[in-house]
């Protein structure tokens, strides 16, 4: 590989100053964490050997971004934090979970990476037992860092095994489909492509949500955030799944942000004004659009020139509306079955090549500056984001201290909600990162979440 590299164009978006994007992944550890035991692996890990993070960012005369390889001093990536200032707290004493999560939501608006050294950094929560992985957002997306993460963990049962991973399943088209239900399906792919890439374009000028509780804009990123976690059993979302024909895993999560959502606005709606019956959010989600490479098959491609190949933002956006205030009426999977058919209808189209194409057109023709603003605008014209990073199933552990939590979040985009959900063991977690002068009660719309769920399988163990 060369010594210097050009950034990607996706990378270069997210290198803006006003979009400098920092995704944090949090990872709780089982017995108390040896600091000079942590960096012992760290040295030694796949990560060093990483390119992206051996490089800094540097600039031509022109202005044109490079990644430059160098020397990685260890001692400036690693940060222990010890007597965390958490402020004032109602009940007077705060969890674990609540004094890192307090600690995440003030690194989201108050403290990018340094472009003087590699754009990552590990903060260890001493005292909370807790590891965070930062990284700049120009590095990699949620499932380049995941991959890279478990394959410096190992199996907790079997210590000398890398940690394995679910990878996404294709389904091919039934060789029984007649011709015309393979004419029909491609003329619905077109329509359907054309339809949904038309809205996403004028999201980037003109069209925009209705006013709701959680309405933000342009500037709301750099407001102080409150974050707050929403538990999910995986057991009770396949029991939800598996009440509903077809239904996947993303399904049952969208249909819970619908139902959480409805019975958060419902709750905030004052006693003299009316739900508006066809009040539209929507919410932009991110779609890998690659195959989740194999933990060993990245392994070895780390080490190799092949690294560049598969490695980095290969993302893009879905524009998901939710109808917080529809007449579901008594059945409460009817959110999932709603959830199920505008999801099938996304998948069937071409909108996440769509938007991601008309992304990498735009770097090509019109730069970095003027498509950041262009993709800003959707944020700001829609209501909230979010995503679902697939994780590893078994327990795992780092440098031979199992890992008993799973979480990621990242820095604020220009939307008052975002929403990121990681599963792993058994679990979901979902990081609920909100502008506290919009949504100032995250823990009870975290409620709303889970409440949702549960009412959800009671509703599924019934069929």
């Amino acid at each position: 590989m060369n010594k210097e590299e050009p950034v990607t164009p996706v990378g270069r978006l997210f290198l803006q100053e006003e979009g400098n994007q920092v995704i944090n992944c949090i990872t709780n550890a089982k017995y108390r964490i040896n600091i000079e035991s942590v960096k012992a692996e760290i040295k030694n890990s796949i990560l060093i050997q990483h390119p992206r993070f051996q490089s800094v960012l540097v600039k031509n005369k022109n202005g044109r971004e490079y990644w430059k390889r160098g020397d990685v001093n260890l001692d400036k990536h690693i940060f222990v934090i010890q007597d965390i200032d958490h402020g004032d707290s109602p009940s007077g004493i705060l969890s674990d979970d609540e004094i890192v999560n307090e600690y995440l939501a003030d690194l989201t608006v108050s403290s990018p990476l340094n472009i003087d050294k590699p754009l990552w950094e590990i903060h260890i929560l001493k005292d909370q037992n807790c590891i965070v992985l930062r990284i700049n957002h120009a590095l990699g997306d949620g499932v380049s860092l995941m991959s890279l993460i478990l394959a410096m963990c190992r199996k907790v049962d079997q210590p000398d095994q890398l940690p394995s991973i679910r990878k996404n399943s294709t389904k091919s088209s039934s060789s029984s489909s007649s011709m015309r239900e393979m004419i029909w399906r491609l003329v619905m792919k077109i329509w359907l492509t054309i339809v949904y890439g038309t809205g996403f374009l004028l999201r980037s000028l003109c069209l925009k949500d209705a006013k709701s509780k959680i309405s933000c804009g342009h500037g709301v990123q750099l407001w102080p955030r409150k974050l707050a976690t929403a538990r999910f059993k995986l057991d009770d979302m396949k029991s939800v799944k598996n009440a509903v024909l077809n239904a996947t895993i993303n399904d049952v999560l969208f249909g819970v942000i619908a139902s959480g959502l409805s019975r958060y606005l419902d709750y905030h709606r004052t006693s003299d004004s009316k739900p508006k019956e066809g009040l539209q959010i929507t919410g932009i989600a991110m779609v890998n659009l690659r195959e989740q490479p194999g933990l060993q098959e990245m392994s070895s491609l780390v080490k190799s020139s092949s690294v560049t190949s598969w490695w980095g933002n290969k993302f893009a956006f879905l524009l998901l509306p939710i109808y917080p205030h529809k007449n579901v009426g008594n059945d409460a999977l009817q959110y999932v079955k709603n959830a199920k058919e505008m999801l099938d209808k996304k998948k069937l189209s071409l909108e996440a090549h769509f938007t991601y194409a008309i992304s990498k057109l735009a770097m090509s023709l019109l730069g970095p500056k003027v498509t950041y603003f262009l993709n800003n605008k959707v944020f700001c014209n829609t209501s909230f984001t979010t995503s679902n990073v697939v994780g590893p199933q078994e327990e795992i552990m780092f440098g031979g201290n199992p890992i008993t939590s799973f979480r990621a979040t990242s820095s604020s985009l220009p939307h008052a909600l975002t929403m990121h959900m990681v599963s792993y063991a058994g679990k979901a977690e979902m990081q609920i990162l909100v502008a506290k002068d919009i949504i100032p009660d995250p823990q009870f719309l975290a409620k709303c979440f889970e409440d949702a769920l549960l009412e959800m399988k009671e509703a599924s163990v019934k069929i």
